[in-house]
């Protein structure tokens, strides 16, 4: 698949652009591809462009010399974030780490400011992005401290199927228990467990590598 037919069918920003601003975005963007494990970008480090998963999964995560890992958020394929870093000119404030392999698409800094001197429509969708950013945010505070892993896992399993952050409409989540484990912060058995407890209320069903959402409604309210 084309990479401008990739943007085309999994990103909210891209089929909003012009003619002119498509061609310079597909000619600016770089593709590098990452085994699971792989550091994608440093805390530290000047943030010098906007960062896409065009497939795959990774982890933004904070750290501290001690090795204490907190997850801040997962982002699968279609997700593009770093907005932030890239708008205060400063450096990255959390490591970003591929859970599996994939592919990420970097849109240098210039190309993004130009996006923003121009396009009224990409304006609306960072607008939009960073609002639920925020909301995301709150409630991850929340979760760590007030919900018990069943709500974590739900709550991580919602976050994944975000359609303001991510354009995946299908109701299955191709992601391991490893995975959310590492996304919601507590470990793979605790995962399992929490799945098997959702599967039961018929709010998941849970498959080899993957989780298929059956009650959307049911999930949102169990991760409140």
């Amino acid at each position: 698949m084309s990479l401008d037919h990739s943007l085309q069918s999994a990103t909210a920003w891209f089929p909003v652009l012009g003619p002119e601003e498509r061609e310079r975005v597909l000619r600016d963007i770089i593709s590098t591809d990452y085994p699971a494990g792989a550091m994608i970008e440093r805390k530290g480090e000047r943030a010098t462009a906007w960062l896409g998963v065009l497939n795959g999964l990774v982890k933004v995560s904070v750290g501290t010399p001690e090795g204490k890992v907190a997850s801040l958020m997962g982002v699968p394929a279609g997700g593009w974030f770093g907005e932030g870093s890239l708008l205060k000119r400063e450096k990255r404030k959390y490591d970003v780490v591929a859970l599996r392999e994939s592919t990420i698409l970097r849109m240098p800094e210039a190309t993004f400011d130009w996006l923003l001197d121009r396009s009224i429509p990409f304006n609306r969708y960072l607008l939009h992005q960073l609002n639920e950013r925020v909301g995301q945010f709150v409630g991850k505070a929340e979760s760590d401290r007030l919900l018990d892993p069943e709500a974590r896992v739900a709550r991580c399993l919602l976050e994944l199927m975000n359609p303001l952050l991510h354009t995946e409409k299908a109701m299955r989540l191709d992601i391991t228990q490893e995975e959310i484990g590492y996304l919601a912060r507590i470990s793979r058995q605790r995962a399992n467990q929490a799945l098997r407890t959702l599967e039961s209320a018929k709010l998941v069903s849970v498959e080899y590598g993957a989780v298929h959402v059956l009650d959307l409604e049911g999930l949102s309210a169990y991760g409140q």
